[in-house]
């Protein structure tokens, strides 16, 4: 099976290249800030695939395989990994400890209700 991406939320079940492996991973898009090893500066990218070990990001980059690269992404936090592969604006990301993808869908928000000032004018009162 190869991994095209697809439809936000929704989740692909994706065969390792050549290693018989299948794997669940999510189909998203979320925002990252990225480091990059030997690249200077923060930069930041979408995440369009992630499951519990890596991730798929969109960044104008030519990253080569190995490098070590640091994120932030909202409900993950701080994470860690290296490039598996890299080609046209996509890097392939193994973490370098897993995680649980479904705190990367976590509402922002705490609150069961919406605020006021989020609310339409009409209906308030």
């Amino acid at each position: 099976m190869v991994d095209v991406g697809g439809l936000p939320g929704e989740t692909t079940a994706v065969q390792g290249a050549g290693d018989g492996r299948a794997r669940r991973r999510d189909s998203l898009y979320l925002s990252a800030r990225v480091s990059i090893a030997g690249v200077i500066g923060v930069h930041d990218a979408r995440v369009r695939n992630l499951s519990a070990e890596g991730l798929m990001i969109e960044l104008d980059h030519v990253v080569e395989p190995g490098t070590t690269v640091s994120l932030q992404i909202r409900g993950l936090g701080d994470l860690t990994g290296k490039v598996a592969w890299c080609t046209r604006g996509r890097i392939g990301i193994a973490l370098d400890r897993p995680i649980d993808p479904r705190r990367a869908r976590k509402p922002v928000g705490q609150g069961p209700s919406t605020p006021d000032y989020a609310k339409p004018l009409l209906g308030r009162g």
